[in-house]
């Protein structure tokens, strides 16, 4: 061998070189991994969802009858006292009379009038004709008391006086009616829209029925309304409520009274709430990505105090954060170190260098963390985001981002 070195030193050089290389090459590596250890801190299981405030009472004023509302005076955020008169309705105007209409409705005053005459002379006969009876039935009075005449001839004579008294009577209700028919057929040419009468119309008032402010004016312009048809909103924004709406699979876990936290709203600190009702029925809707989804509307409450929240008003943004569990002193490790192994669960333990397999038994999780109730000590250090390279007994070398 030494003679080989000798005659030939370079080619010895080579070779050793070569298997130097090759003994390097295949020689296990480290894997570079993440390790972070295992401490005790607090944790929070929660569920995060976008919602928005909303007032609890609003009001949506209505026109009570049909008619022409005045020009809005009122602007959104003007404030208003209970019973004070936000507009006023006026009647709508009759219309204007063409030439046909016109000579339509003087026809009809003049029928009017001729039908009155007719009934003012129809209630002259009958007025007649009851004095006639009523002369007769006197008369036969005296004749009755002394037997002269036959009590069947004295009944007629009374009867007939009430018929014709009755028959007096209709014909006065008669005129009277024609009267108002003559009224009503002169009203169509004297209030026609292109007549000033010279008489204020009637304005029905709108009233606020709160203290509050106005939150939305249908329209400012004035117009003609119909019955029913909204004028204004009004609310009372101090008195407020937030709603949210959850998948309907997260809305079973939450209940009434349950805590949460509306968080970036605006302000430097969270705002704490609790659950108010936890609605029964649910909705669908799609979400950004365009899946169907079934949601729930939670409503709930601030506790907080409205001094801190008083800068909100209705359909602000947000962030809602609803207390599942909470706990200040849990010994807890990434719930991205954790795996599938053998119908549990398992973490990458890291002992002298080496990647150790060891099965744990977790508590809760809420998507970044998970609590350890068994299999890992507090200060232990496991493999984050383990790959498909680490397995058990494999060499490691640690990179901490703590």
């Amino acid at each position: 061998m030494l003679a080989l070195l000798k005659k030939y030193p370079l080619i010895c050089f080579i070779v050793a070189l070569i298997t130097g290389l090759l003994i390097w090459g295949f020689w296990p590596q480290s894997i570079m991994v993440e390790g972070i250890a295992a401490k005790y801190a607090p944790m929070t299981v929660s569920i995060e969802e976008e919602g928005r405030t909303r007032l609890i009472d609003r009001y949506v004023i209505s026109a009570s009858v049909d008619g022409v509302t005045c020009r809005q005076q009122l602007k959104v955020g003007d404030t208003v006292k209970q019973g004070q008169v936000l507009l006023e309705i006026t009647p709508l105007q009759s219309q204007v009379l063409d030439p046909r209409s016109r000579a339509q409705a003087q026809a009809q005053v003049a029928a009017a009038k001729s039908a009155l005459h007719a009934a003012q002379e129809q209630a002259n006969a009958a007025s007649a004709s009851a004095q006639l009876a009523s002369n007769e039935l006197t008369r036969l009075q005296p004749l009755m008391a002394q037997a002269l005449i036959s009590r069947e001839a004295f009944d007629k004579a009374q009867t007939q006086a009430q018929t014709t008294a009755a028959s007096k009577r209709s014909a006065n209700f008669s005129v009277e009616v024609a009267k108002y028919e003559l009224e009503a057929a002169a009203t169509a040419l004297q209030y026609s829209a292109a007549v000033d009468s010279g008489q204020p119309a009637e304005r029905v008032p709108v009233r606020s029925p709160i203290d509050g402010k106005i939150l939305k004016v249908v329209s400012e312009c004035e117009g003609p309304v119909r019955t029913g048809e909204p004028l204004l909103e009004v609310g009372d924004p101090s008195v407020l409520e937030i709603e949210v709406d959850v998948l309907s699979t997260d809305a079973v876990k939450i209940k009434s009274g349950m805590k949460v936290l509306f968080e970036r709203w605006g302000g430097d600190k969270p705002l704490e709430g609790r659950v108010r009702i936890v609605e029964p029925v649910g909705f669908t809707k799609a979400s950004a990505l365009g899946v169907e989804e079934q949601r729930v509307l939670i409503i709930s409450d601030f506790v907080s105090g409205a001094e801190l929240w008083n800068r909100l008003g209705d359909g602000y943004r947000v962030e809602a954060n609803f207390i599942l569990w909470q706990q200040e002193n849990v010994l807890q490790i990434p719930a991205s170190s954790l795996f599938r192994y053998k119908g549990g669960w398992a973490v990458f333990v890291i002992e002298r260098d080496l990647a150790v397999r060891r099965e744990v038994k977790i508590g809760q999780r809420n998507g970044l963390i998970a609590q350890i109730l068994e299999g890992v000590n507090e200060g232990e250090r496991v493999i984050n985001h383990p790959s498909d390279e680490v397995d058990d007994g494999k060499r490691v070398e640690v990179r901490s981002f703590e």
